[in-house]
């Protein structure tokens, strides 16, 4: 499904984003220098910590976008799923609010690190809250800790960030002065954002029709343009996803979303590759993975050794659609403005 876009740019940064925050959790621990969206055959395998088990285990690493179907039944969606998938964004803000779990999960090589979260978003104020556990890893706040994040109109403010913030303090971070856009930084996708990063949906297939939960869904699998998503996105969400856009490797980033009889996404799964080698994310290079997602001969070298890649999934659940969403803001006098350490 996705050609030859992924290495048009060379990756600037986002290892030092990672390292800001609670995404130092699933990155530092590779020590990557580079990245890249993966094809949808790019995924790691295993659960997703969110509900069920990486939706892209049944991906065709070489189907194409042609007319018919594809592999396992899937086929070329239609025009309205295609306007539906990009407007997801739109039913949310809809919808108003509902209840969300997260989970971005990195694998490379052997190893397999997991950041979940759960909270409440609030659609149209573009506000929410997600309380994220953290894995044992260099983070910088205790293994299984909670640390709350609070998402506000392109801001993200953390508590209980650790690495030399004092326990009442919150720290605050401009989503669109990451290089990612906070897409995998703090250890959450938004699902207001993961939803806005589908106005690029540029090639779409129809895997079927599921149930999750309980609610029956559309399962839909395609590619999204960076580019396209920051030029269509709304409000804040346009200068993160631009941020994006300069910050990876490539433009296309795969993605599995679920759509239910109201238009609304119940399910978004993006995923994303962490060059580590020394020339990982190099114009022209190779991506350094296989069609299953684990290294090969080019780029980032083999799975397992120094220069394996690292393959981020970031998965974004909403349910309980309508639930009240109470945020607050932290005061002024409780923002930290002091050196924060990273790992």
């Amino acid at each position: 499904m996705v050609g030859g876009r992924r290495h048009r740019r060379r990756h600037r940064g986002v290892a030092a984003a990672t390292a800001a925050g609670v995404g130092a959790a699933l990155v530092c621990t590779v020590a990557v220098t580079g990245c890249s969206p993966t094809g949808p055959a790019g995924a790691s395998r295993g659960s997703d910590g969110a509900g069920g088990p990486d939706v892209a285990d049944s991906a065709d690493p070489t189907a194409g976008p042609g007319a018919g179907g594809g592999r396992g039944g899937e086929r070329t969606a239609d025009g309205d799923a295609l306007t539906a998938v990009r407007r997801a964004a739109d039913a949310l803000e809809r919808a108003g609010t509902s209840r969300t779990r997260t989970s971005v999960r990195m694998a490379s090589g052997g190893t397999r690190v997991t950041v979940r979260g759960a909270g409440g978003f609030d659609y149209a104020r573009r506000t929410g809250r997600i309380e994220v556990t953290l894995p044992r890893g260099p983070s910088g706040a205790e293994a299984g800790e909670p640390l709350t994040q609070v998402f506000r109109r392109g801001a993200l403010y953390m508590k209980n960030r650790g690495a030399g913030v004092p326990a009442d303090k919150w720290v605050r971070v401009e989503a669109a002065a990451l290089p990612d856009g906070n897409l995998v930084t703090s250890g959450a996708t938004d699902p207001l954002t993961a939803a806005e990063l589908l106005r690029g949906t540029d090639e779409l297939r129809y895997v079927g029709a599921e149930s999750l939960h309980g609610t029956a869904v559309r399962h839909y699998r395609g590619t999204a343009d960076l580019d396209a998503a920051a030029r269509t996105a709304k409000g804040p969400a346009r200068a993160q996803l631009a941020a994006a856009a300069r910050g990876f490797a490539g433009d296309a980033v795969s993605f599995d979303v679920f759509i239910d009889g109201q238009a609304r996404p119940r399910k978004v799964q993006h995923r994303f590759t962490f060059g580590t080698g020394a020339d990982a994310g190099t114009e022209g290079g190779s991506s350094g993975t296989d069609d299953s997602g684990r290294g090969g001969a080019g780029g980032g070298g083999g799975a397992g050794g120094p220069g394996a890649d690292a393959t981020v999934t970031s998965t974004t659940e909403m349910f309980g659609f309508g639930a009240p969403v109470d945020v607050a803001l932290p005061s002024a006098e409780h923002i930290y403005t002091g050196r924060i350490a990273t790992p």
